[in-house]
């Protein structure tokens, strides 16, 4: 089943787009942005919270932000969604192929031909199974998008309703809950070690143990463990870095 956005500045001819693409039972789910600028901030904002997207249908003459130089943007996003134009002008169709659009539509959208182009963007789709590209985040920046990938992530903690991720270089901070996060990272390593905090099993060099204190060792900050998780990270912890016999590390 396909996830996809659907993009015009002109409010009746996004909500036909919509509609039709609703009707067709291939299609899961219909978001949709009045405009380029909205779309980008939209998709920006739903990678980040951990959604997918397999396509966009998208208008090309909008202002602002016109719809191939999104395509060009929503290209350089991980896990880029797939793109299909739907415009009332001719004269863009090299410039969209030259984008790896799968499709081409002219207005008025005829139905079957709407259906055309969403069983190319089904077939362009990649199959269940295949392995996925790494996980990043999205942050915003003074205007600029800067992508964290999860590999990077050496902690995470709560911040009302931010997370703050710590990387080695810096640290950037996100709208998105800490138990978000959570479920979307924890196959990938990532354990709860207090309320406030998340943290990367391949980060950790040291398992310390102080009386009834727990702690670990992360780069070059100390992190405290709850009681509350003091048995569950113990456990997943050592058996993790024990598989990483070739790592520096020590277990206290």
């Amino acid at each position: 089943m396909l996830r996809v956005l659907a993009v015009d500045d002109e409010v009746p001819a996004l909500e036909e787009l919509a509609y039709l693409l609703r009707q067709d039972p291939r299609i899961e789910h219909v978001s949709t942005a009045s405009g380029g600028v909205n779309a980008l901030q939209d998709l920006v904002q739903m990678i980040g919270a951990g959604e997918r997207f397999d396509g966009v249908f998208l208008d090309i003459r909008m202002p602002g932000l016109d719809g191939l130089d999104l395509a060009r943007l929503i290209g350089g996003l991980p896990n880029s969604p797939r793109l299909v134009f739907v415009t009332a002008h001719e004269d863009c169709a090299v410039q969209a192929f030259e984008l790896e659009a799968v499709d081409y539509l002219l207005k008025p959208v005829r139905p079957d031909r709407l259906a055309e182009a969403v069983r190319r963007l089904e077939s362009a789709a990649p199959a269940t199974g295949e392995p996925e590209i790494e996980d990043v985040i999205p942050v915003e920046l003074g205007g600029r998008t800067r992508f964290v990938a999860q590999q990077a992530v050496r902690f995470a903690k709560a911040k009302g309703d931010y997370v703050r991720l710590h990387t080695v270089d810096g640290n950037y901070l996100v709208r998105m809950s800490l138990a978000a996060l959570e479920r979307r990272w924890a196959a990938s390593g990532f354990i709860r070690v207090h309320r406030s905090t998340l943290v990367s099993a391949r980060h950790v060099s040291e398992l310390n143990f102080d009386g009834g204190r727990v702690t670990l060792r992360v780069g070059a900050e100390t992190l405290p463990v709850s009681r509350r998780h003091t048995r569950r990270v113990r456990e997943q912890l050592v058996r993790q870095l024990q598989d990483r016999s070739s790592s520096p590390g020590t277990l206290r």
